[in-house]
């Protein structure tokens, strides 16, 4: 085994403290031991092997907070500027892989190349959501850290039972989460939640994307309860609970913790942000996403405000034309 190593270079980021200029970071072992100016760590590590980086900053790994490796064969679809609606692009997104597959060796050659590239620029954990088991066969070949989680779906009554059962039978290795409050029936997400709360794991949500999603809410009415009736999984059995917002929404399910992130979280106001601080609850930004698919900006002031650090993820290649968490960063300082 290798002994101790100091990375040094011209710039270091702590993230927990200012930025170090002729800085280092002692490892051993994959284990940071100490982060300091070099002159500091060449006294306190002398017997370290040092190693320059002089035309770089060292910073510690991205986290992607939220990604659809499954989709990394789709790319086309971000390939040029949208030209439909919001659904309009869904049911893109469904032909689409209806024609190219959901599985098979060439979806899985993309979903692996996809995280490749993430470890390539820097992030070592991927927070991945699914409906295949796509991503869990990348876990074995990806250098870091991917939380797969198996997303269910099914708005309908009809539905509901099924989709209880399937997830009483999956194993306790396999995270599972909601996809949407528009998408996903009330219990199935109380269910969801509470086995996500015994399993102790994060509990992703699609939440607040678009501002249909609190048209259904508060009126069962709009552009996404006509898509989903023209898919047949608008029943009528859905009862709307008469107020808009999603983060009213799901507190009043009571799936709301420290453990829910809540991706997107663009149409939120600020009762609910008050709520989602209350409650503890995690919110992540995809501005690249947003941006393509033309569903406005996330209140990063407001978030920041009421004491909520947001994370970042890139969403898929499907609606975000470069996956970089770098690229997310700089959109997030240009949009606020």
């Amino acid at each position: 085994m290798p002994g101790q190593q100091l990375h040094s270079a011209p710039w270091v980021v702590p993230v927990f403290g200012p930025v170090l200029a002729q800085g280092g970071v002692v490892i051993e072992q994959g284990r940071i031991l100490a982060v300091d100016v070099l002159p500091v760590l060449q006294q306190q590590f002398p017997q370290a092997e040092t190693v320059h980086h002089p035309h770089a900053a060292l910073t510690p790994a991205l986290i992607n907070a939220h990604i659809h490796l499954e989709l990394a064969h789709l790319g086309e679809l971000s390939a040029t500027p949208l030209n439909t609606s919001f659904t309009g692009w869904i049911q893109h997104l469904l032909d689409l892989r209806e024609q190219r597959g959901a599985i098979g060796d060439q979806v899985e050659a993309a979903a692996a190349q996809a995280a490749q590239l993430q470890y390539q620029q820097g992030t070592s954990v991927l927070a991945d959501i699914g409906n295949t088991t796509i991503a869990q066969g990348v876990i074995p070949v990806f250098p870091g850290r991917l939380l797969a989680h198996k997303e269910y779906l099914g708005l309908a009554a009809f539905t509901l039972e099924k989709n209880l059962q399937r997830l009483a039978t999956e194993e306790h290795t396999t995270r599972c989460c909601g996809h949407a409050p528009y998408s996903t029936h009330p219990q199935l997400l109380q269910g969801l939640k509470q086995r996500a709360r015994r399993l102790d794991h994060v509990f992703p949500l699609h939440v607040a994307e678009i501002r249909a999603e609190g048209e259904m809410l508060a009126q069962g009415r709009g552009e996404m309860v006509d898509f989903i009736r023209s898919r047949g999984f608008w029943d009528g059995s859905f009862i709307p609970p008469g107020r808009s917002g999603s983060i009213r929404y799901l507190h009043e399910l009571g799936v709301l913790d420290a453990q829910t992130l809540c991706v997107h979280a663009v149409h939120v106001d600020a009762e609910e942000i008050r709520i989602l601080a209350g409650e503890g609850g995690k919110v992540c930004l995809c501005p690249g996403s947003n941006r393509f698919l033309q569903v406005g900006k996330a209140p990063v002031p407001q978030y920041l405000a009421a004491g909520l650090l947001p994370a970042i993820g890139t969403d898929s290649i499907a609606s975000n034309p470069q996956l970089s968490m770098w690229r997310e960063m700089a959109l997030i300082a240009e949009d606020h």
